[in-house]
């Protein structure tokens, strides 16, 4: 009994610390409608699968890790009032902003100042407050559109029916530097 009772304290010990110094929820990978309270409690119940996914733990495990998490939070009456609902895409698009920068760290390195320079008359307006935020990601997505195909028109191609669009093939990475270098400015 005392050998059980040592091996608790110590494994509630273990959690305790990771959690403390867990991986953070990364801003650019944030839903629209999350709110800061939904971002922490997020945080506070996967932030140690974040950190396991920088150190190679796979997408599908992570996610599943973290669905039970939330989901037996959920049922304990420990997310704060929030729902299975509101804190699992939270947490399942940290895990794959994670994943993607562990397999991939020098697209992010090599193509931010490319994003920059892509999208600097909209950072430029957003931190001047000439623009919203909602607006400076929606011309950020249109500048890189652009960049892409110098002909492309979002009021012509947002008309038509989704499956008649013709919209540029772009890496999702390239939109979460965009979003990271805004969330940036201010």
């Amino acid at each position: 009994m005392r050998k059980i009772s040592i091996f608790l304290i110590t494994l509630s010990l273990a959690v305790s610390t990771i959690s403390a110094n867990a991986a953070p929820v990364p801003k650019e990978s944030l839903p629209y409608y999350a709110t800061t309270e939904q971002v922490t409690v997020a945080e506070n119940l996967i932030g140690g699968i974040l950190d396991e996914v920088k150190n190679g733990l796979g997408y599908a495990e992570a996610r599943a890790k973290s669905n039970v998490i939330i989901f037996n939070a959920w049922l304990n009456g420990q997310t704060g009032g929030y729902a299975y609902g509101e804190l699992t895409p939270i947490a399942n698009n940290a895990i794959y902003q994670y994943r993607d920068m562990c397999l991939r760290p020098n697209f992010y390195i090599e193509n931010e100042e490319k994003v920059k320079n892509i999208i600097a008359e909209v950072i430029m307006q957003y931190a001047n407050g000439e623009i919203d935020y909602t607006k400076a990601e929606f011309n950020a997505r249109v500048k890189i559109y652009q960049s892409i195909n110098p002909t492309f028109n979002p009021d012509e191609e947002f008309a038509k029916d989704s499956c008649y669009r013709d919209i540029p093939a772009v890496d999702n990475g390239i939109f979460a530097i965009a979003r990271k270098l805004l969330l940036e400015v201010k």
